[in-house]
């Protein structure tokens, strides 16, 4: 399945889903000048975006039956480093909890280098038909 197509967002920042499951879900941004802050640098707003398209992939992929979708309600970023424009962010997306009311997944960001930019937590809700 083609994660990223599903979120147009994740084709506007560029982002690619390479891997998805129930344990793990994976991805690439492209650091390029359109998504940078001074100092061409990626935006903060472009990693928390990364990290939510990933962690909505787990969610939606841990959805119990009957569930009808998946929302953000929370999310925690902190920030550790930089990502300069020309790199290649990769993410990493894990469940820490998955219930049948909320999923909550904390989405690990580094370079292709291994250098830390952002650690994100983010709690989804799981929507159930009205």
């Amino acid at each position: 399945m083609d994660f990223g197509a599903m979120m147009p967002l994740a084709g506007t920042l560029g982002v690619t889903i390479h891997e998805g499951t129930k344990e793990r879900v994976a991805g690439k941004l492209p650091v390029r000048a359109e998504i940078c802050t001074a100092g061409n640098i990626v935006h903060g707003g472009a990693i928390m975006a990364f990290a939510d398209c990933l962690g909505a992939v787990g969610a939606f992929l841990t959805l119990p039956e009957g569930a009808t979708g998946t929302t953000t309600i929370e999310s925690k970023t902190n920030f550790l480093g930089g990502g300069p424009v020309g790199s290649v962010l990769i993410g990493e997306a894990t469940p820490v909890k998955v219930g049948k009311r909320v999923s909550v997944w904390q989405t690990r960001i580094r370079t292709e280098e291994g250098a830390d930019v952002a650690l994100v937590t983010q709690t989804q809700l799981v929507l159930w038909p009205a």
